[in-house]
């Protein structure tokens, strides 16, 4: 008996030009992939090598060539007995250095593991028992685009809005916002904002100074990252609370991500685990983060339902009471139909809707 790996691209289009302060985007390349045991082909478990361009760390890897190279190690081995086995076979076959991979491969043989059923961890959220609260996502655009996104949200129910910010006149994002709060006070409603990196060090704190009356919860990512000492002085002047997001990728080992978290002392930190290698990769960084009082929560990063699947049930596997960002698998018009559905303010696994991945066709 052998592990079989197979693997397909899956270009996601998006539903409308997608803004952000690094630019607009329309598809999404992700790479399927399927794992199952040599004698028992038709129970197999699915995962997702996701990449953002000029974001993940290794977003210009040829993965035809190294899926096709892991595809070849995995003959050698064979189906994990328990789950800390699985993870310990994908950090043998799999570098650090591709956490796009290693979160596809561990979500693959987690549901292989479970029977090939789309069941990553076994917890109330797939059981259909519990949603997770999630934050509603606004993209960049014109004003009036994202005041339309804005009213949507809100009617939809939710107490959490993020708007991605720094692409457009600042003016016009702060009376985007002013326009929120004149709506609904911090109480009744959660905002928080993205910048992608997008302001630049010499004037940050006087933007952070008059984002100060919006009452915002937090602003991701203010500058650019791989500044420590700018972002450690943005964080310990700022009114708002600072949350790392890109400063997180291409840190792989403990002490480094230790020494971040103790140098640059954010309030919170953002983690995408297929960003940042994993599920292994992101307990870490969560068991770190607590250990400094340091707030967090867990993000998707544009996957496909497949790997949206995966994160949601990760994330379900902690008490957290916040939003978590895990609300983009209806970005896209070709998305993986799954039972990932949007109720009120809350993402849940509804089993009344099936899968349909049909027109996959592995190599």
């Amino acid at each position: 008996m052998s592990l079989t790996l197979k693997f397909t691209k899956h270009i996601l289009k998006f539903k409308f030009d997608a803004g952000t302060s690094r630019g607009v985007l329309k598809t999404k390349d992700a790479w399927i992939i399927k794992v199952y045991d040599s004698n028992l082909p038709k129970v197999y478990g699915l995962g997702e090598v996701s990449t953002i361009e000029r974001l993940s760390f290794d977003y210009s890897v040829d993965f035809e060539t190294e899926l096709q190279e892991l595809s070849d190690a995995l003959r050698q081995e064979t189906l994990p007995q328990t789950l800390e086995d699985v993870f310990e076979l994908v950090r043998n076959v799999v570098s650090v250095y591709r956490p796009a991979i290693r979160f596809g491969l561990e979500t693959a043989l987690l549901d292989l593991f479970h029977g090939g059923k789309f069941k990553i961890f076994d917890n109330d959220f797939y059981q259909a028992e519990k949603g997770i609260p999630i934050n509603g996502l606004i993209w960049m655009g014109e004003k009036e685009f994202m005041k339309q996104q804005i009213d949507e949200k809100l009617k939809e129910g939710f107490k959490c809005i993020k708007l991605k910010i720094g692409a457009i006149d600042f003016d016009t994002e702060c009376d985007l916002l002013k326009y929120i709060r004149s709506q609904y006070s911090a109480d009744q409603l959660t905002l928080r904002v993205d910048a992608n990196g997008a302001f630049v060090t010499q004037d940050v704190l006087k933007k952070l100074d008059r984002l100060v009356e919006f009452d915002l919860h937090s602003i991701e990512q203010p500058i650019m990252p791989k500044q420590p000492e700018a972002m450690a002085l943005v964080c310990e002047k700022s009114k708002v609370p600072i949350a790392l997001d890109e400063e997180l990728i291409g840190v792989f080992g403990k002490r480094e991500k230790t020494e971040l978290l103790k140098d640059i002392k954010p309030h919170y930190i953002i983690l995408k685990p297929s960003l940042v290698g994993g599920f292994v990769a992101t307990t870490e960084w969560i068991e770190i983060a607590e250990a400094q009082g340091i707030g967090w929560w867990i993000t998707s990063a544009l996957e496909s339902n497949i790997g949206l699947n995966a994160i949601c049930q990760f994330t379900a596997q902690y008490e957290y009471e916040g939003h978590q960002g895990l609300g983009t698998g209806q970005l896209f018009e070709n998305n993986i139909h799954s039972p990932l559905a949007i109720q009120g303010q809350e993402i849940v696994f509804n089993q009344t809707l099936s899968w349909d991945y049909g027109d996959l066709k592995f190599n």
